[in-house]
């Protein structure tokens, strides 16, 4: 089978549109020359119309800005800042937006940006619109108050179709109303309380940890997350869990004589199909990041492609499955047991039999279900571990609400008030989704923050993107600590100064009608396994010596200014945040846990 990659397509579709564009100047030749009675030699038209094509670009793009214009002074808006590069088509700040992300911290580039071109800023990369914001005012527009005019748009959802197809994450109108639907009723509150799941998987990880440290080595509780989470995504997703805990977890780099561990075959499964959906969410991350020129970067091969055939070759037995037991069923006895359906994929095949829309739905979750949760959990533990008077702070809430063994219920979780505060300052300092976008439908305005400033023009059809992480650590929105981890912001005065009179400041979980359902799953999921650990252990530390040297952040980052100069991990992004290389720690079993 021959696969077109999408830069040759790129290519194809580019010369399609070359080839049409001669015919008519070939076509428009003869006309003319028929009249007028001269045809000019071949090569003359063949350079015209070469030379042509870049007069027409500069043109159109002119002409764009002309009609911009005309449009904000109709509506009485001001045009949005453009970032003014060096080079053509601000090439140069792509290159440098391209190494910040491989090399740089999250909103390296842009921070500054704001600051010189104000709050809203126009990125015009490749002479392409991007308006970039992190004001509450734009987000809250963009979210909720004009939700139907900011879409994934075409755009975007090309960039990530390999992966994600027509999931919930990237479909809109109706086919987004159809995955939202389908997918709303496995989190009411009866399901989110699966704590049993929850307690199974806490176990294992704890074992793990016991096991390791008692060797004498560090873990990458960033790897030991990811296969809590992916463990308890899949039980809650299909009924059955791929059982990455099974198997052995990395050494680190220093660790000596290491014994030989013999994985099970169905953890070596698990961890190949980790690998290459991580490895697929950075394919499309970076697509996304390139901008509309992605497809040249790809013409060798679809950089999704390897990856997402591992991610197949694991889903697409189980949605197989799935169908076949429903096809099992009497038509007559299909309807729902005790009104709801057990796993997720079971509810999915109760609506439809498309096995296509079953697989992009399934993966849309996982993300969402899994690298998430164990992405804030990782953040979580790092905080714990170089601010230890949270640490104590915390463990003595638990131990007093829940004691050093019992099984905590859904209203243990509820009550503790500190437990609640810690993921939330979490979430504020590092975001589960830090930088997202939209794509405008109809010309709107974005009001200035300045009130004697007209409005900011949004033309039709552009890119909107807006940075919750940036959001999250302003000054002006949270105060002058703002880069600072303090939980108690989320219980004192603070709380009323800042987030009560504004709550889009805070927007882990996004908001309006596409706001997360798994909000409470995922807070529930969370302060379990916090719990359980905090009960099992009662100090955690890094290990820098076992950290890989990926893992450390670059030391020129102590010349920095804010949170960036102090940090003792390396914070990167695909589609979601993660640490670079992993969080190595060592812990301390507790003395109320009999060993």
């Amino acid at each position: 089978m021959v696969v077109i990659t999408p830069g040759v397509d790129f290519i194809a579709r580019s010369v399609a549109s070359v080839g049409l564009f001669f015919g008519i100047v070939v076509n428009v030749h003869s006309v003319v020359a028929s009249r007028l009675g001269y045809h000019a030699p071949t090569w003359a038209i063949v350079a015209g119309a070469i030379f042509s094509i870049p007069t027409l670009a500069t043109l159109n793009i002119m002409g764009r800005k002309l009609y911009n214009m005309y449009q904000a002074s109709r509506m009485g808006a001001q045009i949005v800042p453009e970032a003014q590069g060096k080079w053509p088509g601000n090439l140069d700040i792509l290159l440098e937006m391209m190494k910040n992300f491989k090399t740089g911290y999250p909103g390296d580039g842009l921070v500054e940006l704001l600051e010189k071109r104000g709050p809203v800023v126009n990125m015009r990369v490749m002479w392409s619109d991007t308006i970039f914001t992190a004001s509450p005012e734009h987000i809250k527009t963009m979210l909720a108050t004009d939700f139907e005019n900011y879409v994934k748009g075409k755009r975007f959802i090309f960039n990530m179709e390999s992966v994600l197809g027509t999931g919930v994450f990237n479909s809109d109108g109706e086919m987004w109303k159809f995955h939202r639907s389908i997918t709303r009723p496995m989190f009411t509150r009866e399901r989110i309380s699966h704590f049993e799941l929850f307690d199974r998987r806490s176990s294992q990880v704890v074992d793990k940890l016991r096991e390791r440290l008692r060797q004498g080595y560090a873990v990458d509780f960033q790897d030991l997350m990811s296969r809590f989470t992916l463990d308890a995504a899949t039980e809650f997703l299909f009924g059955s869990s791929v059982d990455s805990l099974t198997a052995g977890l990395p050494y680190p780099e220093n660790a000596t004589n290491v014994p030989t561990i013999q994985r099970t075959a169905k953890g070596d499964a698990a961890n190949e199909f980790a690998t290459a959906f991580l490895e697929a969410q950075n394919v499309i991350s970076v697509r996304e990041r390139f901008g509309w020129v992605w497809p040249l970067a790809e013409i060798a091969k679809d950089k999704s492609y390897q990856p997402m055939q591992v991610v197949n070759a694991y889903i697409d037995p189980i949605v197989k499955d799935a169908l076949a037991r429903k096809r099992s069923i009497p038509v007559e006895e299909r309807g729902l047991k005790n009104g709801e359906h057990d796993t997720l994929v079971d509810n999915l095949v109760s609506v439809t039999d498309d096995p296509v829309v079953l697989k992009d739905e399934i993966l849309n979750i996982m993300i969402a279900g899994k690298d998430t949760t164990a992405s804030t959990l990782t953040f979580i533990f790092y905080f714990l571990s170089i601010y230890p008077e949270v640490m104590n702070r915390l463990r003595t809430e638990i131990l007093d609400k829940v004691g050093p063994s019992r099984r905590p219920d859904y209203d243990d979780i509820r009550e503790m008030r500190y437990l609640r505060a810690v993921i939330n300052e979490t979430l504020r300092l590092y975001p589960i989704v830090p930088f997202n976008i939209r794509e405008s439908v109809k010309a709107s305005t974005w009001k200035s923050s300045d009130p004697t400033q007209k409005p900011y023009f949004i033309p039709a059809g552009v890119k909107t993107a807006y940075s919750v992480f940036m959001m999250h650590r302003r000054k002006d929105l949270w105060g002058p600590d703002a880069e600072e981890f303090d939980p108690d912001r989320f219980l004192d005065e603070r709380l009323k100064k800042y987030l009560s009179k504004n709550p889009f400041i805070f927007l882990p979980f996004n908001a309006g009608p596409r706001i997360c359902l798994g909000q409470q799953f995922a807070y529930n999921e969370m302060s379990f396994i916090i719990v359980r650990l905090l009960q099992n252990f009662s100090s955690v530390e890094l290990d820098p010596d076992s950290a890989p040297a990926d893992a450390h952040p670059p030391k020129e980052w102590a010349q920095a200014s804010g949170r960036k100069s102090i940090e003792k991990l390396f914070p990167k992004m695909h589609l979601t945040m993660y640490t670079n290389g992993g969080l190595w720690v060592k812990m301390t079993e507790s003395d109320n846990i009999n060993k």
